[in-house]
Order: C-alpha cells, then structure tokens, then sequence
C-alpha cells in the first residue's frame, strides 16, 4: 500500500460515539487498511483511546502513539481536543520507520503475523488464561493431541512452560509487554514426554483493550533431541529475583520517581493536565511493579524447598498495621476500615512480614470489590485454640462453589476490572499453608465475603489476651 504525501498537520475529528466523521488521506489510508471508512467506528484502537480520554476528561490531551502499516510503523504526536460532542484530532508529527521483524528474504510479516502463521494446531485464551477453543491446524503436524484441552481450563493445567537456557520465558515477555511471541518450549502437563513449540499473539478489541491471546502448539518430534533445560521449580529463585529486579524492578521504580516528582511540581509550576497524566503515570507504575512483585513471589512459592520464618507474631497488631498502610485507597472509595481495638492482643506463630502480605492483600480486595460507603470489618478470635483473624466486606459474596476456584492462579471469576493479576489470593493461601495455617471464605452470597486466615498458636507467650474477650462465633 502506497502512503499519501503527508500534509504538516494530519487531522481528523471523531464523533462521542466514536466514529470517524472527517479524516485527511494518511489517517483514512490507515482507518481503511484496519477493514473501516468515513462515518464508521476509528479502527486505530490508539488513536480511538486518545480521543475517548480526551471526551471524558473534557480537556486537551497530548501524547505519543505508535501505529502500524502494512509497510511500515508509524510513530506519532497526537493531540485531542474536546469540540462539543466531538474531538478534534490532530497528528503534528508523522515519523514513518521501517519494520524491525526479521524478513525471510522478502517483504515479512510482523512478529504477530508470524506467531500466526506458524505450524502447528490452534488455541485460543482469555485475559484470565482460560482456554476458549482448540482447532486442528491445516497441516500434517497440526493434528489435536489424543485429549486437547478443555474450554474453560486454565492454559497452566494443560501446558507446563519450560525456562530458556537464561532461564526466561518468551511467554512471559509476550504477555507482559502485551506482544506476540515465538518459540516457547512446552511439555503437556499430563505427559511431559510430549513437548510443544508455542507461538501466540495478542487480541485487541476496538478500543485497544486486551481480550486474550490466540497462538499455536507444534508438536516436537521425539526422535530429534531437545536440550536439556531445567523445569521452573528448579531455576533458582534468587537468579530470578535479580534478572527481575534488572529488567523490570528498576527500570519502574526510576518511572514512578520521576512521575511522582513531576506531579509534586518539584522543577516548578505545571498545567493541570500534565499534572494528571504524571499520576496516571505514576499510578499505571505502580501497579506493574504490583504485578512483577507478584510473578517473584509465585517464582518462590512454587519451589519444592519454598520455607517461612516461624516468629512469634500478633494478629491483632498486623491487622492494625496492614489497615493502616490502606487508608488512603479505602477514603478513595469512602470506605470505612474497622481495625481490631487498640490493646486487643492475638498472639500466634509464623513470619510477620507474610502475614502482612496476606492481611494487605485481604483488606486490599475488601476495599476494591465492596460498595462505596460501606465497611470493611477485621475481627480476632479463636478457633479450636487456634488463633484467627476475619475479614469481611460488605460486597456480594462469593458463592460456594467458587469459594476454592478462586485461590487458583489467575483466578479473578470473570471480574472484567484491571485492579489485579488473579494471584493474590493464590500466593496468600500458599503462604498461610506454609506457616501451618489456612485460608478460607465464609458468609452468605449477596451479604459479603468473610476471608478468614487461621495460624498455628504461639505457646510461647501464654494466654492470648483479648480486650472484653470476645471471640469469633
């Protein structure tokens, strides 16, 4: 496809309801090349998550964006300006390079279409890891396995990814920098003799959300040797730490400083609205490093010799403490946190900063999913002279029979809001069992969750003392 000249300005303009009502010859070559035209919705999810902020912020919205062509990619400097009911769009810079993929000699694909095209049969996941379909490929190593994998399961019951020599996962670079990705080796989890190739890319929607990966599995012949590579349990935990804390850990923490220091106004006066995007940058900082330092802890957890600390500790305290840490997120909502009372005292055994973890990720989930206005209650007991502590929301509850599905990975039942990875409560009931305690759910559906966590007594410290001696029914 051959570009028009490009004019100074490229613009454009987009009705509330998304669609495109005016476009100069570059954005419509691109609008047309994504499958739509004029009077249609903008099929260039970013350029339509620019002006969709724009509207709903109601001021001016400058940013860069990255698009792609069948030629080339294209990398520009888009601003949005709210017209009435519409936005007004417009590209002040076009800068066009050519596509990095490695070509085969001939005009390639992109590293998606790649993915796409590979041997191999078909499968399909949502955002939560769940296979949606399995189809038989086209060609003769594209036939299913005897039992292909059943829609609904979990893409970590089926396949068990294997670490490079380096120790890393193509897979997991795809999924976290939401991109394709190639050569993931594989095993079946049900026969590790039967190894795969994996290849998958990403699927967006219109609006540039992410829907799942669609990919494909080539079978690799047996007869032909494959090194030998360790199994994730055995890659050390500590080297995965550090290549976690170089790569990822680092590199976030200098965004969210900087971020945090241009919303502070620290270098001076800033508009308004760059004062919002730095806390969207800060905010958006936050949450991945979230997420990295949950993909450390399942490293961890997951190992065969994973131990805890066992300290004496007090429920009541780290109840008190982890509340503390999430006062600001529970005024955000107007939620109100009932900490046990000042001098309440559960004394019980196991490591103080995992029992923190687990209470944070608690009352976390608490604040998230209960209603605004509502409250989120910590209550100390006993059970069988076992200490315990409650949390319970007053959101909608969890039905029974999810009430173990959703301490598995990636399990978020079908909650569709970006506030987590689905690891949480996995991580915090490993933790609970390696401290010789539990996690469990109680209460009725539509009248909140009850998470209650039970940990092993501390005979050492003699008789728990609890203010007015009321314990948990």
């Amino acid at each position: 496809m051959t570009m028009p000249t490009l004019p100074a300005i490229v613009e454009a303009s987009i009705s509330a309801d998304g669609l495109l009502l005016s476009a100069d010859e570059p954005l419509l070559a691109l609008q047309r090349e994504a499958g739509a035209d004029l009077g249609e919705r903008l099929a260039i999810p970013q350029l339509a998550a620019v002006a969709r902020l724009a509207a709903r912020l109601g001021i001016i919205v400058s940013r860069p964006v990255a698009a792609a062509s069948e030629r080339c990619d294209i990398d520009m400097w888009v601003r949005a300006r709210p017209e009435g009911k519409a936005v007004h769009l417009s590209v002040i810079d076009w800068q066009e390079r050519s596509i990095s993929t490695v070509r085969n000699n001939q005009s390639g694909p992109l590293e998606a279409d790649l993915a796409a095209v590979s041997d191999g049969w078909s499968w399909q996941v949502d955002t939560q890891l769940r296979f949606q379909m399995v189809l038989e490929g086209g060609d003769p190593d594209g036939v299913l396995p005897m039992q292909p994998p059943v829609p609904g399961s979990p893409f970590s019951s089926y396949f068990q990814l294997q670490a490079d020599e380096d120790g890393d996962m193509a897979i997991l670079r795809g999924f976290t920098q939401r991109r394709a990705f190639r050569d993931q080796l594989a095993c079946l989890t049900s026969d590790p003799a039967r190894r795969f190739h994996l290849s998958g890319f990403p699927l967006f929607d219109l609006a540039g959300q992410l829907l799942g990966y669609r990919g494909k599995a080539f079978a690799l012949d047996l007869a032909v040797p494959v090194p030998e590579i360790a199994p994730p349990a055995a890659v050390d935990s500590l080297a995965f730490g550090k290549r976690l804390d170089r790569s990822l850990r680092q590199p976030l923490g200098r965004i969210i400083a900087n971020a945090d220091t241009i919303s502070a106004q620290l270098e001076g006066p800033l508009r308004s609205d760059y004062m919002g995007y730095a806390l969207d940058i800060a905010s958006a900082g936050r949450h991945l490093m979230a997420l990295v330092d949950d993909l450390a802890d399942l490293q961890a957890i997951d190992r065969p010799d994973f131990t805890v600390a066992s300290e004496s500790v007090d429920l009541a305290d780290i109840g008190r403490r982890a509340a503390g840490l999430l006062g600001v997120k529970a005024l955000d909502r107007q939620i109100n946190v009932l900490p046990p009372e000042t001098g309440e005292a559960v004394p019980a055994r196991g490591e103080f900063r995992r029992v923190l973890q687990i209470l944070v990720n608690l009352i976390g989930n608490a604040i998230r999913y209960g209603p605004e206005g509502s409250e989120v209650r910590l209550e100390i007991g006993l059970e069988d002279g076992r200490p315990r502590i409650a949390v319970t929301d007053e959101g909608s509850g969890v039905l029974p029979e999810d009430r173990e599905r959703i301490f598995e990975k990636f399990e978020r039942l079908g909650r569709d809001d970006q506030g987590g990875s689905g690891l949480g409560l996995y991580i915090s009931r490993k933790l609970a069992r390696a401290m010789g305690g539990d996690i469990r759910i109680e209460g009725d559906a539509g009248q909140g969750a009850c998470f209650i966590l039970t940990l092993p007594a501390d005979e050492t410290s003699g008789q728990i003392g609890l203010v007015s001696d009321q314990l948990l029914d």
